[in-house]
């Protein structure tokens, strides 16, 4: 009979576990290990560096070798994969112990972090053996001296048993209503994995607090190993406990922030029915204000005399001034340098300042006037109409030279943002519009344009700025008018992305667009050529020009279309865990009327090369045009921050 500390959930906390020749018992919690946050250097720089030293001198060190043996069938070696994961013996194998105690002592926490392995495998019936020096484990005196004249060998002898299937599985709260776990794996016949007990009693736990009741948990666990038959009997109880409504909201860290604020953009309303979900999501609205450094937002451990949950809102202000500056560089359009500053609680209650300025073109004129250039003052103010909602604000002075058309432009825009879901935006608003144009049909036109864009956005991304999974489609209608000219038309837009991981590890993506748009009710002409639809370079068809792609006059200059369809596909292949590899293709057509009629697909295909960093990935794309006219550029250069959609 053997004694043993293990059972792990997927951050390696243990609790008591007996083994004995037919039965197997399970009690006592979980504990989470918390995972250290490491400094990481970029470019020479280290950030998140502790003032604290991270090297620790050891004292009388012994190095040792290591072998780890696994029995049995393991034809994929995944076990043996994962056997050597939890063990310290091996991950630690270049670094030297404090003497033969420091080697016993990982040696020990080897063996009970090796047989929880097994218990995460259904494997209720292996054997852990290690020898240090030739010698048993098990028979060594703490203070046993090891080593010689070089590595003290070590042997791992593992064998993993055969794997257990779940037998009788019963889940009852203390009333005798039974529950069921089996969308977990936790059902008679299934795989009978230590990881599949503690996720489904999570799970169980969180489906009660669902209901309402905040301080659920499971008030008792038997296991039992039937090791003749090769099967494990599970029986769970659960305690609901009181359901309960939320009750008010208490801030606490917040400086320059209002407190009253806060807890209004939690959105927790007091008398409403206790939910985790509403917890999760006032936190998200929260971070989402970008002036914490960190948020909390959890219920009270006990309640309220009125027998309500109080809500604790626990936030860390982050610096609100920041400054900034970017470049990009294409072959074909020239470098561009950009620089911003920024305030994120310009009166206390998180609104959102913005200046930023940027000039482009750079290296393909030397002259100002053709140059293209920007200024713009942003204003953002959240929670107008809710805690789910924004106000957002522009004024923007603009010039700009492309291949289509010159314009100098002071615009200025307003509008509300409304979150339906958190996957789900709708936003409406004003733009008004001054520019003068010089294009394929009009020189020196001077243009006032008003416009009512209307945007619908749902976005089940799990990153913004590298996804690997979900979704993101965007529609756009926005009606306008131009003043001077009389032009009354409709512009209509819609864009899809997916995002899709074809391992475990998320190091081969598939990633795909499409976009397409159309402009009803004027000619060609008569819409500002600002307006009009354009396809060709770094953020569209790569390996084509900026804007070239589309309908041209005699003299072969871009006059831009009221139609365009744009689709690109990606594979994102993560050769390292900072270095990816990115093939891809990308076609698209511009068409001068409404119905896609008369225009051609341009297609371009490439590679590029991604680098990962904290605030995104840094991009370098290289692409050919696959169906090149006279005009078009040999192959085009395109860098810049994030991914290319």
């Amino acid at each position: 009979m053997t004694n043993v500390q293990d059972i792990r959930s997927r951050a390696r906390g243990s609790s008591w576990l007996r083994t004995l020749p037919a039965v197997l018992l399970m009690s006592g919690a979980v504990s989470l290990a918390a995972e250290r946050v490491e400094a990481f250097e970029l470019f020479g720089f280290k950030l998140f560096e502790n003032d604290t030293a991270e090297a620790v001198e050891v004292v009388d060190p012994l190095s040792y070798s290591v072998t780890l043996e696994v029995t049995g069938n393991d034809p994929d070696g995944d076990l043996r994969s994962e056997l050597e994961a939890a063990s310290q013996l091996v991950q630690g194998a270049d670094r030297p112990v404090s003497g033969s105690i420091g080697l016993i002592q990982r040696a020990n926490g080897d063996f009970e972090q090796l047989i929880a392995a097994l218990y995460e495998n259904a494997r209720y019936a292996g054997e852990v053996r290690i020898l240090l020096d030739g010698r048993r484990l098990a028979d060594l005196p703490p203070d046993a001296s090891l080593g010689g004249s070089g590595p003290v060998p070590v042997r791992i002898l593992v064998d993993p048993g055969k794997q257990f299937r779940f037998g009788d599985v019963s889940v009852r709260d203390a009333d005798g209503r039974a529950y069921s776990a089996g969308e977990q794996g936790l059902a008679p016949g299934q795989l009978a994995k230590s990881t599949v007990i503690l996720d489904s009693e999570q799970a169980l736990v969180l489906e009660l607090e669902r209901d309402g009741h905040p301080f659920a948990k499971v008030s008792g666990r038997e296991v039992v190993a039937d090791h003749a038959r090769g099967l494990l009997d599970v029986s769970l109880e659960l305690e609901a406990g009181p359901v309960a409504p939320f009750g008010q909201t208490a801030v606490d860290g917040a400086e320059s922030v209002d407190s009253q604020f806060i807890a209004r953009m939690a959105g927790i309303r007091q008398g409403e029915q206790y939910d985790p979900e509403e917890l999760a999501a006032a936190e998200k609205r929260l971070r989402a204000l970008e002036v914490f450094s960190s948020v909390t937002v959890r219920g009270s451990e006990s309640l309220s005399g009125d027998g309500s949950v109080p809500v604790e809102v626990t936030v860390a202000e982050r610096k609100h001034r920041y400054l900034g500056v970017g470049a990009t560089y294409s072959s074909t359009d020239g470098g561009g340098l950009e620089a911003y500053w920024g305030h994120r609680n310009l009166f206390g209650r998180a609104e959102k300042l913005r200046i930023e300025g940027s000039v482009s073109s750079l290296g393909t004129t030397g002259q100002a006037k053709d140059m293209t250039w920007r200024g713009a003052a942003l204003f953002e103010k959240p929670g107008v109409l809710g805690p789910a909602s924004k106000f957002v604000s522009r004024l923007e002075v603009e010039q700009e030279n492309p291949d289509a058309y010159r314009r100098f432009s002071v615009e200025a825009a307003a509008g509300i943002t409304y979150e339906l879901t958190p996957q789900q935006t709708v936003s409406a608003g004003v733009n008004v519009e001054y520019a003068r144009l010089t294009d394929s049909f009009n020189v020196d036109l001077e243009t006032i344009t008003v416009a009512l864009p209307l945007e619908y956005v749902r976005d089940t991304r799990d990153s913004k700025l590298n996804p690997t999974s979900g979704t993101r489609l965007s529609l756009l209608v926005e009606p306008t008018y131009e003043i001077n000219g009389g032009a009354t038309f409709v512009k209509l837009r819609a864009e899809a992305s997916a995002y899709r991981a074809l391992d475990a590890d998320k190091r081969f993506v598939l990633a795909g667009r499409v976009a397409a748009g159309t402009i009803y009710g004027a000619s060609l002409a008569s819409v500002p050529a600002n307006r009009r639809f354009y396809a060709g370079g770094g953020g569209s068809v790569r390996g084509y020009g900026y804007q070239d792609i589309g309908p041209v006059n005699a003299a072969g200059q871009p006059t831009g279309g009221r139609s365009l369809i744009e689709t690109s596909a990606e594979v994102r292949i993560g050769v390292t865990d900072t270095i990816g590899l990115v093939p891809f293709v990308d076609a698209g057509l511009v068409s001068a009327s409404e119905t896609f009629s008369g225009a051609k697909f341009k297609a371009g295909a490439g590679i590029g090369v991604r680098y990962s960093t904290p605030f995104g990935p840094l991009r370098v794309d290289v692409a050919v045009p696959l169906n090149k006219d006279a005009t078009d550029p040999d192959y085009g250069i395109y860098a810049g921050i994030g991914q290319a959609f």
